[in-house]
C-alpha cells in the first residue's frame, strides 16, 4: 500500500491544492470524452435525412455510423506503442486534431462513401478514451482516482445529452414550415446541420491539450526525471516531491523487469502468472462493457426508440429524457465509486441492465402489428397510399415480418426513411414498459461498467505492462463494440428487436456471473498495491 508520499495528500490547504490542480487537468483532458459523446450520438439523428439525401438504406447508414468503430479498432493497435514512445500528451494533441479533421469532412460529404471514410477517420480519435485514462490514472492520487477517471465517464454521458437536444432542435428547426430555416432552404442539409455540431469542441479540446503537462510516470520511464520533478512539483507539495519521484522510480525498475522489450514481448508478460489474473479481467470486462449493447442503443437512439411505434418527435425527444437519466446515474458514480467501491457498483448495476434488457425484449416478443386504415390519412405524403393498400388492415406477428411487407410494398429507400411513421400506425405493444427498460439500463449502465470500466484498467496493471495492457483491452472493447453497432441494423431487420434486447441480456448475465467471482476490490488502493494482490493470486493458482 502507497504512503502519503505517492498519494501526496497531506493534510490542510496542500491537499485541496493537490486536489484541484488534479481535477483541473482530469477536466480539460476528458474534454475528449465530451467530444467523443457528440461524435457518437450527433451522426443517430440523421438517418431518415441520409437515406433520402445520400441514397441509401438502414444497412448504409448501419455503415456510417459503425464505421468509427473500425478506426479505433486500427489506431488501438498502434496506441500503445506510440502512448511510450512519444508520451500521452502528444498522443492526446494528434487525437484531438483527428476529431476535428474527421467532422469538418463529414460535414462536407457529398456520398455515403464520403460520410463512412470521414467517420472512419473520427474513428481513429476514439483511442482518446484509452489515452485520457491511462494518463489520468497515472496522475491522480489514489484515494481520488476513482472520481477523475471516471469524469471522463460524465463527460461522455454529456456529450450524448448535447447531442441528443442538439438533434432535437434541429429537426424541430427545419421540420417547422414557418421556420428560417425551411424559408430559406436551410432544411436540404439537416443532417449537416446535426454533424457539425462537433466542430466547435472539437476545436476547444485542441487548445486545452495545449495546457496540460506530460505524465511525471512516462517521464521517469524515459529516464528525464528532471522533467518529471517540474511536472509533480505542479500537482502536489514540494515536501512530497523527492519521495514521489523515489517511489515512481523504485516502482518502474520492478515492472521493467517483467515489461521490457518490445510490444509483442510486453503483449506476452500479460500471460504470465504474475499478471495473467489482471488480463483476465480486463479481458472481461472490456468485452462486456460493448456487449451490453450500449452503443447501440446509445448511436442509434431516436433509431431504436422508433420500433416502439411512438412517432418521429417522440424518437428525438426520448433519448433526450435518458440522457438526463444518465447524467444523473454518471454523476451518482462519481460521487460513490470511492465510498462504496468498484466491485459492488458494478455487479449490482450489471444485474439491473441484465433485468431491464430482459423486460425489453419480452415486450417486443409479445408486440402486434397491423396498420390501422384510420390512420392511413396521418402518414407522410412521400408515401404511396396505392401501393401500401394491399397490406393494410393485415396483422403481422413481428416487427421483422411487417418490414419485409413494407419494404416489398414501397420500396427499401422509402419504406426505411419513414420507418418511424409507419411503426407509429401499425404498433401494438407495452410501450411503457419498453421506454422504462430502455432508460433504466441506460442508467444502470452509466452508473456502473460504463465509468467503472476505465477505472478498473487503470488500476490493475504495472506500470511496465500499462501503455500496451490498456490500449490492447481498449482494443477488444472497440473489436466488440464495431461488430455491435455494425450488425445492429442488420440484426434488426433480419431478427427482430425482441432477438436483438435478448442476446444483449444474454451477454450482461455472462459478464454478471465471471466478474462476481474474479474481480477485486480496488478502491482506495494504490496501482502497485493492486498489482500485487493479483499477481500473488495469478501465482497461487499457476
Amino acid at each position: 500500500m502507497a504512503g502519503p508520499a505517492a498519494t501526496g495528500l497531506q493534510p490542510g490547504a496542500n491537499r485541496v491544492e493537490t486536489n484541484r490542480r488534479a481535477l483541473l487537468l482530469a477536466i480539460m483532458v476528458c474534454f475528449g470524452g465530451f467530444v467523443f459523446g457528440l461524435d457518437a450520438a450527433l451522426v443517430s439523428g440523421t438517418k431518415a435525412y441520409v437515406i433520402e439525401s445520400l441514397h441509401t438504406d438502414a444497412i448504409g447508414y448501419g455503415y456510417a455510423v459503425s464505421s468509427p468503430g473500425l478506426g479505433v479498432v486500427l489506431a488501438l493497435l498502434v496506441t500503445g506503442t506510440i502512448c511510450d514512445r512519444i508520451g500521452r500528451r502528444k498522443t492526446l494533441q494528434i487525437i484531438a486534431l483527428l476529431y476535428l479533421l474527421s467532422a469538418t469532412c463529414a460535414v462536407l460529404s457529398q456520398n455515403i462513401y464520403q460520410l463512412v471514410a470521414a467517420r472512419f477517420l473520427g474513428g481513429l480519435a476514439f483511442a482518446s478514451l484509452s489515452v485520457s485514462s491511462m494518463y489520468i490514472g497515472e496522475i491522480a492520487p489514489p484515494a481520488k482516482r476513482g472520481l477523475l477517471v471516471a469524469v471522463n465517464q460524465l463527460n461522455i454521458v454529456f456529450g450524448l445529452f448535447v447531442a441528443y437536444l442538439a438533434n432535437y432542435f434541429i429537426q424541430g428547426w427545419v421540420s417547422s414550415d414557418a421556420s428560417i430555416a425551411h424559408v430559406l432552404g436551410m432544411d436540404r442539409f439537416t443532417w449537416q446541420w446535426m454533424l457539425g455540431v462537433q466542430i466547435p469542441p472539437s476545436i476547444m479540446w485542441v487548445v486545452f491539450l495545449l495546457r496540460i503537462p506530460e505524465s511525471p510516470r512516462w517521464l521517469m520511464l524515459q529516464r528525464r526525471p528532471e522533467e518529471a520533478r517540474k511536472v509533480l512539483e505542479r500537482l502536489i507539495d514540494s515536501d512530497n516531491v523527492e519521495p514521489a519521484l523515489a517511489e515512481i522510480e523504485q516502482t518502474l525498475e520492478t515492472d521493467i523487469v517483467h515489461g521490457q522489450g518490445s510490444t509483442a514481448h510486453k503483449l506476452a508478460q500479460m500471460v504470465s502468472p504474475q499478471i495473467l489474473r489482471a488480463t483476465i479481467i480486463g479481458v472481461v470486462i472490456a468485452a462486456v462493457q460493448p456487449a451490453t449493447g450500449i452503443n447501440a442503443i446509445m448511436f442509434y437512439a431516436p433509431y431504436v426508440i422508433e420500433q416502439v411505434g411512438v412517432g418521429v418527435d417522440a424518437s428525438f425527444l426520448v433519448p433526450v429524457i435518458n440522457g438526463v437519466f444518465s447524467i444523473i446515474a454518471t454523476s451518482l458514480a462519481l460521487v460513490l465509486i470511492d465510498r462504496i467501491g468498484r466491485r459492488t457498483m458494478l455487479l449490482g448495476g450489471l444485474a439491473v441492465a441484465a433485468i431491464s434488457l430482459v423486460a425489453c425484449s419480452w415486450a417486443f416478443a409479445h408486440a402486434t402489428y397491423r396498420i390501422d386504415p384510420a390512420k392511413v390519412a396521418e402518414l407522410p405524403v412521400q408515401i404511396d397510399r396505392t401501393e401500401l393498400r394491399p397490406i393494410v388492415g393485415k396483422q403481422f406477428a413481428s416487427d421483422v415480418q411487417l418490414k419485409q411487407a413494407l419494404n416489398q410494398a414501397l420500396g427499401v429507400e422509402v419504406a426505411q426513411a419513414n420507418e418511424a411513421a409507419l411503426l407509429k400506425t401499425a404498433t401494438k405493444m407495452d410501450i411503457g414498459l419498453v421506454l422504462f427498460g430502455i432508460a433504466a439500463f441506460i442508467a444502470a449502465f452509466q452508473f456502473s461498467i460504463g465509468p467503472i470500466l476505465w477505472v478498473i484498467l487503470s488500476e490493475i496493471f504495472p506500470t511496465g505492462v500499462r501503455g500496451v495492457a490498456i490500449p490492447a483491452c481498449a482494443l477488444i472493447t472497440s473489436i466488440v463494440n464495431y461488430f455491435v453497432q455494425q450488425l445492429f441494423p442488420w440484426q434488426l431487420v433480419t431478427f427482430g428487436a425482441a432477438s436483438v434486447f435478448g442476446t444483449y441480456a444474454t451477454c450482461v448475465t455472462i459478464g454478471l456471473v465471471v466478474l462476481w467471482k474474479m474481480l477485486p476490490e480496488t478502491r482506495g488502493r494504490s496501482i502497485e498495491d493492486v498489482a500485487a494482490e493479483l499477481a500473488a493470486k495469478g501465482e497461487a493458482t499457476s
